[in-house]
């Protein structure tokens, strides 16, 4: 099987690695987390005007009309430059449930808008008593006049505090834990009732905590028909699941490079420490879990396709995701672990890289699912087969 990338899915991963490389480094990164916004609306527009924002999206749009694949190839390159800018949250996420929506006027309102680089969107679905069971859903939409009232509180809603719209998950019938009952909508972050109160993440990237009071909205924000939320995050959630692998493929492979360009360097007992055995056996297993991943990943990309072609059925591709997701929690984990320990004391410091690489990858362990949530979604699908 051919794993090699696209002419044109090389051209989108070597402009992306071109601009990390000569553009991103770690000081102007900290100069953009350390700024108001937290993110550079100058970079964003330079997204746009590359064209990396309209990868995933159809051409009917305005779009690149790519797929998983080319997300994935321009995920791991900012993986590389531990980007914050939302392109995760705006263009995998909040785009990807657009773009399988079922309302059509939503989409060719805001998709292009997307693309253009004036709306950043986020999805708002996490509760405070939710952990990462997303049809446990507090939040409701109760039926008024031609449209809905929302009330609830959403927590740790990824580059809130930067978005212009969200997409709310909110319970419009049924109970706190039912699957079904569950509503999509678009909410603008500045209609009345919308509370945002925003926050800095370990990693530096913001979040924030989406308050709704009486917040009105209509039958046209509905992303797909009321009750049949689950449906599409379910849908869309492989794609989410992949692109952030992918990202995080890029972070141990920059974990692993710098480890081993250092090893070269510091000198222990006369030598480089690089030299040391024992130390080169532990750079071998770190650089195995990259590549244990890296395949991990493949075999998604290949059954995304696959399904796409109508030749796996979702199950399959379902359990390769979380397996995917367990495989990056695990390797992420002993990558980082080692990438400080090898680097000694200054490992531990702000003033180095490696700690921000590391602290992104426990981020991403825990963003929709950590790895014991996986491994036990892969267990029951196994089970159940």
């Amino acid at each position: 099987m051919n794993f090699e990338f696209s002419e044109e899915q090389t051209m989108i991963k070597d402009s992306v690695s071109r601009f990390v490389r000569e553009q991103y480094d770690f000081d102007t990164r900290r100069g953009i987390i350390e700024s108001d916004d937290g993110i550079s609306r100058e970079f964003w527009t330079m997204f746009a005007e590359l064209g990396w924002l309209s990868v995933p999206f159809a051409e009917e749009y305005g779009g690149f009309g790519g797929n998983v694949v080319d997300i994935a190839a321009v995920m791991e390159e900012m993986g590389k430059g531990i980007v914050v800018e939302p392109y995760a949250s705006t263009v995998v996420v909040f785009g990807g449930l657009l773009s399988a929506s079922t309302n059509a006027a939503l989409k060719e309102q805001v998709i292009p808008s997307i693309i253009e680089g004036n709306c950043l969107g986020s999805f708002a679905y996490m509760e405070p008593q939710s952990r990462y069971e997303m049809s446990d859903v507090s939040t409701t939409a109760t039926a008024s006049g031609d449209g809905y009232t929302l009330n609830g509180v959403k927590t740790v809603v990824a580059n809130g505090g930067t978005a212009n719209k969200f997409v709310v998950s909110a319970r419009t019938s049924g109970e706190q834990f039912d699957h079904s009952g569950v509503s999509l909508f678009l909410v603008d972050a500045t209609a009345p009732g919308v509370d945002v109160k925003a926050y800095k993440m370990m990693d530096g990237q913001s979040a924030a905590t989406l308050t709704l009071t009486d917040v009105a909205v209509d039958q046209g924000q509905l992303l797909n028909a009321a009750g049949g939320g689950m449906g599409l995050i379910e849908q869309v959630m492989p794609q989410i699941l992949i692109g952030l692998s992918a990202e995080a493929l890029g972070i141990m492979a920059t974990l692993n490079t710098l480890t081993v360009e250092y090893s070269k360097t510091r000198q222990q007992f006369g030598a480089p420490i690089g030299s040391f055995q024992v130390l080169q056996h532990r750079m071998v297993d770190t650089f195995m879990g990259c590549e244990q991943t890296k395949s991990m990943l493949y075999r998604g990309l290949c059954e995304s396709k696959s399904v796409a072609e109508g030749e796996t059925d979702a199950v399959a591709l379902a359990k390769t995701v979380h397996a995917l997701k367990a495989t990056v929690a695990r390797y992420g984990k002993i990558i980082g672990e080692e990438a400080i320990q090898l680097h000694g004391g200054i490992g531990m410091t702000d003033e180095l890289n490696i700690g921000h690489y590391v602290k992104r990858l426990m981020m991403i362990n825990t963003s929709y699912g950590d790895g014991d949530f996986h491994q036990k979604a892969f267990n029951q699908l196994s089970y159940s087969a």
